[in-house]
């Protein structure tokens, strides 16, 4: 079989039923994020990478809420339901009577791995009649199950909880992860036995039992840093790091500049272009896709927002919900954008808010400009034309149009369009009482000397 048709062949098996205890939560644990996306979507886009046939996962506790979150990634995944957890091997089999006939290569992966490369997942069915598994080597295998090899064989998967003085000193690991023909697995798994200190089904038991068969059983190698699993809130934090080290060079080698690298934090899917210089304690969210040549500055939170070249934001800016920033715009310090259109060369230099909105090319919003988007029940827009001039402490009071060339006055509340080129004023008329403020703070005074 060429790896061509090895790769158009494969199913995919997820298993995330575990409870996750040592995570201290009442949500699932393949649930909690890393880089803002829950560990089971790198699990799966993992999976993904193989194009396979089919994709399952097996699901456990808040079994509902785990198949959503998979549904939303892959809408046409399988969910397959293990109500008592007795094990990998029998997780495995909850998908067995739709999978036992699948002609082709099965792989087993787990929830809580979220690290796989797609040139790890092609090395696991670049031999599709064996049973491959995963393996990884250190000085520190501790608890983790021992590959028995000879040569480039596999002999035996060892737990640790089972393992003899002398394959304890063995540092070449299981990972959990295994590979081969899905007829094959499902009919080793129905050889299982739950003689184990444990006393569950594990699935490391099948390369033994595929040796017996004559199936020939091997292991593939890549780095410990893929394998990491994630059991508690230290090794999620560990995971979050590793993720952050790793997203922070890519982008330095890709061509960014990272003032403070340390103290930027990647969501998994930022994009960058070159020449983008980010300063210290910066945090991108979930869709965010900058282009070159802009300048994110200290202390700005990005989240679903794309940002055109030649743009600077911040210091201290927050742009979030579906904002796009064009090319060669200004939003400076504390200004906060959500579901803005914001033009060519338009500018917010501080203190702004702009939220439901569109600003067209070289407008310019003064200190303190709001859109008033909300009414308490609905959202609403608000449309500031190219060149318009928005004068400091303007409320524009959605749904609202300010034409191109307008002016608004400094303070005003507007309520009503306001037509190109016209200037708005909407403002009560000052009037000055002579003496008035003297007379008044005699008054304030003796009231309190007189509470003293």
């Amino acid at each position: 079989m060429s790896a061509q048709n090895a790769r158009a062949a494969t199913a995919i098996v997820l298993l995330a039923a575990g409870k996750g205890t040592r995570m201290r939560s009442t949500r699932p644990k393949v649930l909690h994020e890393i880089a803002g996306q829950p560990m089971l979507h790198f699990a799966m886009r993992a999976a993904m990478t193989l194009a396979p046939q089919r994709i399952a996962v097996v699901v456990g506790q808040d079994a509902e809420a785990v198949a959503l979150s998979a549904r939303s990634l892959v809408p046409e995944v399988e969910i397959f339901l293990q109500r008592e957890q007795l094990g990998t091997g029998h997780a495995v089999r909850m998908a067995e009577g739709t999978l036992s006939d699948f002609d082709g290569q099965l792989i087993v992966l787990f929830g809580d791995t979220p690290f796989l490369s797609a040139a790890t997942m092609a090395k696991l069915i670049e031999t599709p009649e064996a049973i491959t598994v995963l393996g990884f080597q250190t000085d520190s295998p501790g608890r983790y199950g021992r590959l028995v090899m000879d040569g480039e064989a596999l002999l035996r998967i060892t737990e640790a909880k089972d393992a003899t003085p002398d394959e304890l000193q063995i540092k070449t690991c299981n990972s959990g992860v295994m590979a081969g023909p899905a007829k094959t697995i499902f009919r080793l798994l129905s050889q299982l036995t739950s003689e184990n200190a444990q006393g569950e089904y594990y699935l490391t038991d099948l390369p033994a039992l595929a040796r017996a068969e004559g199936v020939f059983t091997r292991a593939v190698f890549c780095d410990i840093a893929e394998t990491l699993g994630i059991n508690d809130r230290i090794d999620l934090a560990a995971a979050e790091a590793a993720f952050q080290t790793r997203a922070r060079a890519q982008a330095m080698a890709a061509g960014a500049t990272l003032i403070a690298p340390e103290t930027v934090h990647f969501s998994w899917d930022t994009v960058l272009g070159q020449d983008v210089v980010i300063e210290p304690n910066v945090i991108f969210g979930p869709g965010v896709e900058i282009a070159d040549d802009v300048t994110i500055r200290a202390f700005t939170h990005l989240a679903e927002t794309r940002i055109a070249p030649g743009v600077s934001v911040g210091p201290f800016a927050r742009l979030r919900g579906g904002t796009e920033i064009a090319e060669g715009a200004y939003i400076g310090n504390f200004v906060e954008m959500k579901k803005a259109d914001f033009g060519p060369g338009a500018k917010a230099s501080h203190l702004t808010y702009v939220g439901d909105a569109e600003v067209g090319a070289e407008a310019n919003l003064g200190a303190g400009t709001i859109t008033c988007n909300y009414d308490g029940v609905s959202k609403h827009r608000t449309q500031i034309g190219a060149r318009a001039f928005i004068g400091t402490n303007t409320a524009l009071v959605a749904p609202v149009k300010i034409g191109e060339d307008a002016y608004t006055a400094t303070g005003s509340v507007v309520t009503k369009d306001v037509p190109p080129g016209d200037l708005a004023i909407a403002r009560g008329r000052q009037e000055n009482k002579p003496g008035l403020a003297r007379k008044l703070r005699q008054r304030l005074l003796g009231l309190k000397a007189a509470k003293e």
